[in-house]
């Protein structure tokens, strides 16, 4: 299988039915042809007809079925290939030559009684393939010109065209627009088909990265903690980085697993779900929420920031909780703790003497994005920062996750 062809092809099935059709409709020409001797005028042409009828649905079906030759340089989806446009543009040309060749072997008395051309039903084998290529609409195109090649054979312009005569055409557009929605929805079903092995093989993976992790270097930590803890002073300290590095990697290895995001977007619930520790806790929505690359780097800066500040001031002790609200136009990021607060009035001293770690690397890199940053504290009662930024254009249009109704627990002095 080549690159970027689908792992399970449903169109396949399509393209060998036309070609079974197109063999099967040479097949009932030459029955015509042989019954109907009397309604052609030169017998011997129409026979060279047909075999060149029969070489092009050789050739055509031997070359529809090759995923090589199938490329659609009109449609911007590298990861489908299609037949290409040189050969549905042969195809078609040959198809109306064949229908016109009509007027040249066959009686006019014949043509004007209504008796089907000499391809007869293989007309509507280019139709079927535009329709399967680039969907109803290109099939609806082919259809109009083959119609339209039929339909001159009988009614020169200055003559009006009866109803009765619009039948096989219409029903070759209907067919048409019938077999091109139909191509649609299996290449959706394709799609779908292929994103679901892919979750599935990553899901996997990370089952069996899992089950590695925890059985190394998830215990190694977890001792790591335990004997620092026991033995006290500088090993106590080692023990809490232990202690924290082993929460973080526990929340990557369980985290659930999500296809890589588009190119230039990143998705701020795996970037601020590594910086959960024993002390710090990351609540994200189900889904991932996809921002432009920078502005997810900047707003997972910003929570890092807002953390070590905890940290710095609130002592070891301390815990932080990190909401993510995916509000759909605009991306929020919560970031509580239950230290003991601090006053509005000393947030703008720190910034007078120089100290810009809440004024620039929170507020700053927030104003810098669009956004805004709120912060609520009073002594006592904790802190707690609120981040908002819009979302950009592309980011925009996935979907929206359900607002996460939570509490956090009741803040102590």
């Amino acid at each position: 299988m080549l690159a970027g062809e689908p792992a399970v092809s449903l169109q396949a099935p399509l393209w060998r039915s036309i070609a079974a059709f197109r063999f099967a409709s040479v097949g009932y020409a030459v029955i015509l042809l042989v019954v109907r001797r009397a309604n052609y005028t030169h017998w011997a042409w129409a026979w060279v007809v047909l075999a060149a009828m029969f070489a092009w649905t050789v050739i055509s079906a031997i070359a529809y079925s090759r995923p090589a030759w199938r490329t659609w340089p009109f449609r911007g989806d590298p990861g489908h290939r299609r037949p290409g446009s040189a050969l549905l543009a042969a195809d078609l040309l040959v198809t109306a030559a064949a229908v016109l060749s009509t007027a040249l072997v066959q009686s006019q008395h014949a043509i004007d009684l209504g008796a089907m051309p000499i391809t007869a039903t293989w007309l509507a084998g280019p139709t079927l393939a535009w329709a399967v290529v680039g969907g109803a609409r290109a099939g609806a195109i082919a259809a109009v010109v083959i119609s339209a090649c039929t339909i001159a054979l009988r009614h020169p312009l200055t003559r009006a065209v009866p109803s009765t005569d619009l039948d096989g055409p219409v029903i070759m557009l209907m067919a048409a627009m019938l077999v091109g929605y139909v191509t649609r929805l299996t290449t959706s079903v394709e799609q779908a088909i292929q994103r679901a092995a892919e979750i599935e093989a990553a899901s996997r993976e990370r089952e069996r990265l899992a089950r590695s992790i925890h059985d190394s270097v998830l215990q190694v930590l977890a001792m790591v903690q335990r004997r620092g803890a026991e033995a006290g002073g500088a090993a106590a300290e080692i023990g809490r980085l232990a202690g924290e590095q082993e929460a973080a990697l526990r929340a990557l290895v369980t985290a659930d697993g999500h296809l890589a995001p588009p190119a230039g977007e990143l998705d701020l619930s795996s970037q601020l779900a590594a910086l959960t520790s024993a002390k710090v806790f990351v609540i994200t929505p189900a889904e991932p929420v996809l921002l432009p690359e920078r502005t997810a780097s900047e707003m997972t800066a910003a929570v890092r920031e807002a953390i070590d500040n905890v940290r710095r001031h609130c002592g070891e002790s301390a815990r932080a909780w990190v909401l993510v609200d995916d509000e759909g136009a605009a991306v929020s990021v919560t970031i509580r703790d239950d230290g003991p607060g601090v006053s509005a009035r000393r947030l703008a001293e720190a910034a007078a003497e120089g100290r810009l770690g809440v004024s620039q690397a929170i507020r700053g890199r927030i104003r810098d994005l669009g956004g805004s940053a709120d912060i609520s504290s009073a002594p006592g009662t904790g802190t707690e920062v609120r981040l908002r930024v819009p979302r950009g254009l592309r980011a925009g249009r996935t979907r929206v996750a359900q607002r996460a109704e939570l509490s956090f627990p009741t803040q102590s002095a």
